[in-house]
């Protein structure tokens, strides 16, 4: 006689949102720093919404795809679709890993599709006149000069500390999407901004700041990462991602892909274009570089003929 299909039986019926929340974000997979304050950005506005002592197995798909919908309904399809896949991990993991039961995102709150004009490029022109508004307060500011100086992706400027920066070379390191330290670089707009910033919340025997989250939230501070020195935490991805489309209507995003597209116009060979956004891919960078009319017309003349010579 065969044994019959084995089947795991649910555990942890009592376990709350913010227990199973907490134990996800201690894994592995959310080791790196950027990845962690992306999930658990996400994962704890949602249990804040539905209940963080309310039991993980009471709570349905249906509640889930509502909360999903409330905070991020409105949202772009790439800022939906970053949230949704945060919450819809850490929900397999509870079921898969640790054979609890769970809800699932319902079908309902299906992955969008992204337009490829939520990350088009903005005229250089149109960027220098953001960047020089004196209206824009200045941690906005700097930290959009900051992103397009260093063609850096969002997460990795959000998550520098004032200990990172060196202002002498106008760099700091970054951790990227595979978890190797890399090195971001900006130049006088930057370097010109960032002393301001660090003068403008002084200690109270007056002297600057020296560790903490480089870009400090106006908000209530979570239980962890928050400036020692302050007691303000860091200024989070959804919050910055806001006030940019506030002000300018534009997506976070598009500052990196502004950058580098204006370094293909001016004809930085695709090696260093690379090299400035750390695209690993030369297909993936390829886009940005478009040879202008000079260009073209200047390479043309390889084509003429031969002048003579008397």
């Amino acid at each position: 006689m065969s044994a019959g299909p084995k089947v795991t039986a649910l555990q942890g019926g009592g376990v709350s949102l913010a227990a199973a929340a907490d134990a996800f974000l201690a894994t592995p997979r959310t080791a790196n720093p950027n990845t962690h304050r992306a999930y658990a950005s996400a994962i704890d506005r949602v249990t804040a919404l539905l209940g963080r002592d309310k039991p993980l197995a009471d709570v349905t798909d249906t509640e889930i795809g509502a909360a999903l919908s409330e905070l991020w309904g409105a949202s772009a399809a790439a800022t939906w679709n970053r949230n949704r896949a945060a919450v819809t991990s850490w929900l397999l993991w509870c079921q898969t890993k640790k054979h609890r039961a769970a809800p699932s995102v319902p079908a309902e709150a299906e992955r969008r599709k992204e337009s490829p004009d939520e990350t088009r490029a903005v005229a250089k022109t149109t960027i220098h006149r953001l960047l020089s508004c004196r209206d824009i307060p200045l941690r906005e500011r700097t930290l959009w000069r900051m992103l397009y100086e260093t063609a850096a992706r969002a997460a990795e400027i959000l998550a520098l500390n004032v200990e990172d920066l060196d202002l002498e070379h106008r760099r700091a390191p970054v951790r990227s999407k595979g978890g190797a330290i890399e090195w971001v670089y900006w130049d006088s707009g930057t370097a010109h901004l960032l002393p301001r910033l660090l003068r403008l919340l002084r200690l109270p025997d007056g002297s600057t700041r020296t560790h903490g989250p480089l870009l400090l939230s106006e908000r209530r501070p979570a239980a962890a990462d928050i400036c020692p020195h302050t007691g303000r935490a860091r200024l989070g991805y959804d919050r910055a991602r806001v006030l940019l489309e506030k002000y300018a209507g534009l997506d976070l995003h598009q500052l990196r892909h502004s950058a580098a597209t204006h370094l293909g116009e001016a004809e930085v060979p695709l090696q260093l274009i690379m090299g400035k956004t750390r695209h690993k891919n030369p297909r993936t960078a390829m886009r940005y570089v478009k040879s202008g009319a000079e260009a073209i017309a200047k390479v043309t003349e390889v084509l003429a003929p031969r002048r003579r010579t008397h």
